[in-house]
């Protein structure tokens, strides 16, 4: 039996990236996972991408637990509605939500993407806001709905992935730095109104992600990445999804998460405590070690009280 047997999570946003590790991950644990998106078999990706949620769900069956695919578009709140529905008449409750719903497609992001780093003021506000709907307001739904299922048993956990374990400036541009900030600052406020109900709410971040666009970019495979690495490059401390993954797997089976709930965490400095590694056995550094707020200040947390 795996860590989470039993257990039931929603990875929002599972079909690619650091959302399918994730999934995979908590199948690792054996826990029944369901793996939502808009790509599905039949309806392809708006920007040119091939996975699917049914493919991720069955990564999460091959790894030992029980994936369940659904076509959602986070965005709009009565398909979010109709799917924490579906989960609580199924499973009859919901252990675990994961947010890795990214709009990083509406701004044509990617590493070499001008787009991406130019000024707010130069670009489109409606391709910026659509972004956010994603990046932000998706979010916030999700979450929404979710809780409503955790806090009637009064236990579970939100985990929200970002990019960056901190609040501030990302070089990718202001729409994309707004979005990143606010996964952080929504697990802190969430955790403020869950916690007299044993909620936890965090915000976690990979490091050097490789997902499936990343090795493209680099033009090499998981299983030949090293090939990219050249001396000096923090490509040679990139990690795979599944390492972010297991970091959920860790808080999700952590009887004391509630102590770091509202913090924001790293999958790199999460290995070190809890001792789990990357699929080959390594344990790629953290980004930041944990930072929280406190009486209004965002700064890094020694760990010295709750």
């Amino acid at each position: 039996m795996g860590a989470l047997t039993g257990q039931v999570a929603v990875v929002a946003g599972a079909t690619r990236g650091a959302g399918r590790g994730i999934a995979c991950a908590l199948g690792e644990a054996g826990a029944t996972v369901y793996c939502t998106g808009r790509t599905v078999r039949g309806r392809p990706s708006t920007f040119g991408r091939q996975e699917t949620v049914e493919e991720t769900a069955e990564l999460v069956d091959a790894a030992g637990g029980t994936g369940i695919a659904v076509r959602v578009d986070h965005t709009e709140p009565d398909r979010v509605r109709e799917l924490f529905d579906r989960v609580d008449s199924e499973q009859g409750r919901l252990d675990v939500l994961v947010n890795d719903l990214s709009g990083n497609d509406q701004l044509d992001f990617g590493m070499f993407s001008d787009r991406a780093r130019r000024p707010f003021w130069e670009n489109d506000p409606g391709t910026d806001l659509k972004a956010l709907d994603v990046g932000i307001g998706a979010h916030f739904t999700t979450s929404h709905f979710a809780a409503r299922l955790m806090i009637r048993r009064h236990r579970g956990l939100i985990v929200e992935i970002g990019d960056g374990n901190f609040v501030g400036y990302n070089n990718a541009g202001v729409a994309y730095s707004l979005m990143r900030t606010s996964e952080v600052v929504l697990a802190h406020l969430m955790a403020e109104e869950l916690r007299p109900y044993q909620v936890a709410a965090v915000s976690l971040t990979p490091g050097f992600l490789r997902s499936e666009q990343m090795l493209e970019a680099f033009s090499v495979s998981e299983d030949n990445w090293r090939d990219a690495v050249t001396p000096g490059s923090d490509f040679g401390n990139s990690e795979s999804p599944l390492y972010v993954g297991r970091a959920v797997v860790a808080l999700a089976g952590d009887p004391h998460v509630m102590a770091r709930t509202g913090h924001a965490l790293s999958a790199g400095y999460l290995a070190r405590e809890y001792g789990f590694t990357d699929a080959d056995g390594s344990q790629p550094p953290g980004y930041r070690a944990e930072s929280r707020f406190e009486e209004g200040l965002f700064a890094f947390y020694n760990g010295e009280s709750g």
